[in-house]
């Protein structure tokens, strides 16, 4: 049963550290400096053989007029709308503040499961400090608890899944088990247009999205599931590392490229103002290097000068150039904003899924590749040494990985392995897939 629970309050009191806690492993950004969390962030949580989803969101600010604030304050709605139970967290050590009444108010009115939740209770003698009467903002219960250390998450938890059980049970349909849906990540520098991609393809302002670069700190999941079902994947945007400045961008990144471990595909997009970067070159590498499916997207298109047909020839000829031999990735001229351009994305991506599934039998294999190295054989690194390959095969793996047999493996050059996976993709359908070639002794 796919039960939500979101965790709502103001800056600062430990919403992030609890959501840890209860899924188990730092997947939200925790650090001292207030505001950190700045869009919904989902994970998956079990107790005592329920399973859930929580929502962490970011610090909930009454007052300010800033934009950015304001943002965030319009996803703390949606997770509201979304949820079945609210955590409402205060922090005991501050007390209740006008903030927290300001909260309080606005919860009562959304007709939610709400739980009170007192946090920073790192041993008895807070409890007995404390003086504040958390009554006061007219919930039935509140549990203590420290996010930090886990004490009284246990209670919360038991609570929380006898809700489930007594009043939630009847609303909820059960989801289609065994289902395997595919993860697309979109990655790319800061400020190219991910979390605007994510929201053209919702038809909805799902992510905030503004000018200021670096607005999405964390990694952020949402299930599509119109035509083509899957996981669109919005992360933060990679910087070079001397331009990473604090440590939240530093965490960020890092959560990007373990993000990208988990996809299936990965949308690379860039900004086609500002052209194929060393940093796009840095990012794709990587992408080849961990073995995902990948698509590049050139957006911003609408807005770059004297765009014409041969213009977007000649862009895509220098793009794979800089990539080859791995030439034959998707390309998309896209504008996110406008929607132009996206309608054979996501059927791109299922096309690249199955052929990052592509087993060729190994008689046809042979068939067609020993004749052409036959042709064309190495070129030694030292002299008197005549390399022959004998046979091919591909290895049973989540990519596709060719072993060639030679006489002496040792001697063959890196140019003649991109000759070979050049031949390989002229062949056979592997576009979008990183091919992996290795020369053994027969």
């Amino acid at each position: 049963m796919n039960y939500i629970v979101s965790i709502i309050g103001r800056p600062n009191v430990g919403k992030s550290t609890l959501f840890n806690r209860l899924v188990g492993r730092r997947k939200a950004v925790v650090h001292v400096t207030s505001g950190v969390t700045r869009d919904r962030i989902y994970g998956d949580s079990e107790w005592n053989g329920v399973q859930f989803s929580i929502i962490d969101t970011g610090g909930f600010s009454i007052l300010t007029n800033d934009i950015l604030e304001k943002e965030v304050k319009n996803q703390i709605f949606v997770a509201i709308e979304e949820s079945d139970v609210i955590l409402f967290l205060i922090d005991i050590k501050i007390g209740i503040l006008d903030a927290d009444r300001e909260i309080s108010k606005i919860l009562r009115k959304c007709k939610k499961i709400i739980l009170l939740v007192v946090n920073k209770v790192d041993n008895g003698n807070s409890i007995i400090n404390s003086d504040t009467d958390f009554f006061r903002l007219g919930f039935e219960r509140y549990y203590y608890i420290s996010a930090i250390n886990g004490s009284g998450t246990g209670e919360l938890l038991d609570k929380l899944i006898e809700i489930f059980k007594q009043e939630l049970l009847k609303k909820k349909e059960k989801l289609l088990k065994n289902e395997l849906i595919p993860r697309f990540s979109i990655v790319g520098r800061p400020n190219v247009g991910k979390s605007t991609l994510i929201n053209s393809f919702l038809n909805k302002n799902h992510h905030i999205v503004t000018n200021i670069s670096g607005t999405t700190r964390d990694s952020l999941d949402v299930f599509y599931k119109k035509k083509y079902k899957c996981i669109l994947i919005d992360t933060p945007g990679v910087r070079k590392k001397s331009k990473i400045i604090d440590n939240i961008e530093f965490y960020s990144t890092v959560r990007t490229f373990k993000t990208i471990e988990y996809a299936d595909i990965c949308f690379l997009m860039i900004d086609a103002d500002r052209g194929w970067e060393k940093q796009d070159m840095n990012i794709f590498q990587f992408l080849k290097k961990n073995h995902k499916g990948i698509i590049i997207l050139v957006n911003k298109w609408d807005l770059f000068h004297d765009k014409n047909i041969s213009t977007q020839k000649d862009y895509e000829f220098f793009i794979r150039k800089k990539i080859y031999p791995f030439y034959n990735v998707p390309i998309f001229f896209i504008s996110a904003k406008n929607k132009d351009g996206m309608h054979n994305i996501l059927p791109m991506a299922y096309q690249v899924l199955r052929y990052r599934n592509n087993r060729l039998k190994t008689n046809i294999l042979n068939k067609i590749m020993l004749p052409i190295l036959e042709k064309n054989p190495p070129i030694p690194k030292k002299k008197n040494k005549f390399i022959t390959i004998k046979y091919c095969i591909q290895l049973p793996s989540y990519s596709p990985k060719f072993i060639f047999f030679s006489n002496f493996p040792q001697y063959i050059k890196e140019s003649y392995k991109r000759f070979v996976e050049n031949k390989i993709r002229s062949h056979f359908d592997f576009i979008g897939v990183p091919i992996q070639i290795f020369f053994r002794k027969k």
